[in-house]
């Protein structure tokens, strides 16, 4: 399983610019099977972990509000940075990404990521 998630990862990094951090994590045990940083100082695990848990809530919200609805994927822009949790279709999977927001393009991030997840759904 690692093999495709290096090249998931390695797509990621070469072709998002301002890449910083992804990593794919199991939405139900909170296993990472993945995790990938350009910056030493920016653990994706962690990030990830704790972003589950923004994930988690905002499940519960829409399941509370009785929407018949589910995540696309949940943005959060810092001074410095994008944060996007994207929800795989199947919603078992959350893909993590952090890009740099002044050589980042928040359209191209979103679009290669949508691109790039197809071989995380057809894989895991």
């Amino acid at each position: 399983m690692s093999n495709f998630l290096n090249i998931f990862g390695e797509e990621l990094k070469q072709n998002v610019p301002g890449f910083i951090a992804c990593a794919v994590i199991e939405i139900k045990s909170g296993i990472s099977f993945f995790s990938l940083s350009v910056d030493p100082n920016f653990d994706p695990e962690i990030a990830c972990v704790y972003n589950l848990e923004v994930a988690k809530a905002k499940i519960k919200a829409i399941k509370a509000l009785g929407l018949d609805d589910e995540i696309q994927d949940i943005l959060i822009t810092l001074k410095k940075q994008i944060h996007i949790i994207d929800i795989v279709a199947n919603g078992d999977y959350m893909i993590y990404i952090a890009v740099d927001s002044t050589n980042g393009n928040l359209g191209m991030t979103r679009s290669l990521l949508k691109k790039y997840k197809k071989s995380i759904v057809d894989q895991l």
